[in-house]
C-alpha cells in the first residue's frame, strides 16, 4: 500500500476523540502538538465507539479495530489521524499499549486508560495525565511521521514499557530525533524545479 504524502507546509494532524474526552484537555493538547510539529492540528467531532467493540474476555479494545473505525470515519483525511481514547488498548503479542501508530496508514492512537494516576491506585492528577498524554502523543506522531524508537531515555521517542518510563521522558524529541524528523518531513515534501 502506498503512503499518502502531505507537503510539510500543509501537514495536518486530525485529533479524533473517541467518545467523550474533555474539550479543554483536547484544545490544550492540540496547541502543544501544533507547536511541536509545526503543523495545523484540527479537532474532529467525537467518534462513537461502543463498549461492545471491546474484547469481552480481555476488557480491552484491539488496536486494529480502533484504527479501522477511525479510518472509515475519515476516509479522505489529508493528514495524520490521532485518536485519543479512554479505552484500554492492546495489540497482538502485547498485554497493553499506551498507544501506537501506522506510518503507512497515517493513523495513530493514544489510550488515556493507563496514563491516569487512578489506574495505579493514586489520586487523580489532571496535569500528570496531560503531560503523559502529550508525551505519548508526540511519540506516536513521531512514528506516524517516520521516526523509530530512540535509545535516549529522555527523548519522546524512547519506548515506554511502563508508566515510569513515560514519566521519565520529555514531551519533545532529542536533538538526533529532531534532525531525523526534519529530514523525514523534507523527504515527504514535493520538490519544486
Amino acid at each position: 500500500m502506498r503512503r499518502r504524502r502531505v507537503p510539510e507546509m500543509e501537514q495536518r494532524i486530525h485529533l479524533v476523540p473517541i467518545n467523550a474526552i474533555e474539550a479543554a484537555f483536547l484544545d490544550r493538547l492540540a496547541l502543544c502538538l501544533e507547536e511541536r510539529f509545526l503543523a495545523r492540528v484540527e479537532l474532529e467531532r467525537a467518534l462513537s465507539v461502543p463498549r461492545s467493540a471491546m474484547n469481552s474476555t480481555r476488557g480491552q479494545l484491539f488496536l486494529s479495530t480502533l484504527f479501522g473505525k477511525v479510518q472509515r470515519a475519515h476516509p479522505e483525511s489529508d493528514g495524520v489521524l490521532l485518536a485519543i481514547t479512554d479505552y484500554d488498548l492492546y495489540k497482538t503479542a502485547h498485554r497493553f499499549i499506551f498507544g501506537d501508530a501506522d506510518e503507512v496508514q497515517n493513523v495513530a492512537a493514544v489510550s488515556l486508560h493507563r496514563l491516569r494516576s487512578e489506574f495505579y491506585g493514586e489520586p487523580p492528577d489532571a496535569n500528570q495525565l496531560f503531560q503523559r498524554t502529550l508525551k505519548e502523543s508526540v511519540h506516536e506522531l513521531g512514528h506516524a511521521f517516520g521516526l523509530k524508537h530512540c535509545y535516549n531515555v529522555r527523548c519522546a521517542m524512547y519506548y515506554s514499557n511502563s508508566i515510569f518510563e513515560t514519566d521519565n521522558k520529555l514531551p519533545h524529541f532529542c536533538e538526533a530525533c529532531d534532525r531525523r524528523i526534519s529530514r523525514a518531513r523534507n523527504e515527504r515534501s514535493p520538490r519544486d524545479g
